[in-house]
């Protein structure tokens, strides 16, 4: 008869590891400590690295990462492509940029480790889907809402629903 041993793991422990991967995913979509310029290990690293603008290098980046181009990159962040191009040239994004990159690369980042490969997460994220409503997924995130639907769709199809 086999012997069960039951170990108790704080619930804060399972959230903690899944948060930091989740952050070592994004930072990683970012371009990691070679374009951030530094090691971005906690939530607290990233929102200051946001607040100081992340470096332009990061736009050249998660434009390859998702596989798009600077016109859906500036679509998908609400942006102007030439303010953008401006930006790549001045050195560092706006805080507001930043921010719009983070949650760009977060969805990017759940849509590989969820789907299994870039290739599949990069069609999965340009093409429409009909459980948002025939929205392409990666034209959604120019808000949080429309990141929070992408992100639901996509626990969903890790977790068994039809999506």
């Amino acid at each position: 008869m086999p012997v069960h041993v039951w170990v108790k793991v704080p619930i804060g422990a399972i959230l903690g590891d899944r948060m930091v991967n989740e952050l070592q995913a994004v930072v990683e979509e970012l371009g990691g400590k070679p374009v951030l310029g530094r090691a971005l290990l906690t939530e607290a690293d990233l929102q200051e690295a946001m607040r100081e603008g992340f470096p332009q290098r990061v736009v050249a980046e998660i434009m390859q990462s998702a596989g798009i181009t600077l016109s859906e990159l500036a679509a998908t962040l609400d942006l102007s492509a030439r303010s953008l191009q401006r930006r790549r040239r001045a050195g560092r994004l706006a805080r507001f940029e930043s921010d719009r990159l983070y949650r760009l690369a977060r969805i990017v980042a759940l849509a590989k480790h969820y789907l299994g490969d870039d290739e599949t997460a990069t069609r999965w994220l340009k093409r429409a889907n009909r459980a948002l409503g025939g929205k392409v997924p990666i034209e959604m995130i120019d808000t949080e809402i429309g990141a929070r639907a992408v992100e639901n769709v996509l626990g969903r199809i890790a977790y068994g629903g039809v999506s």
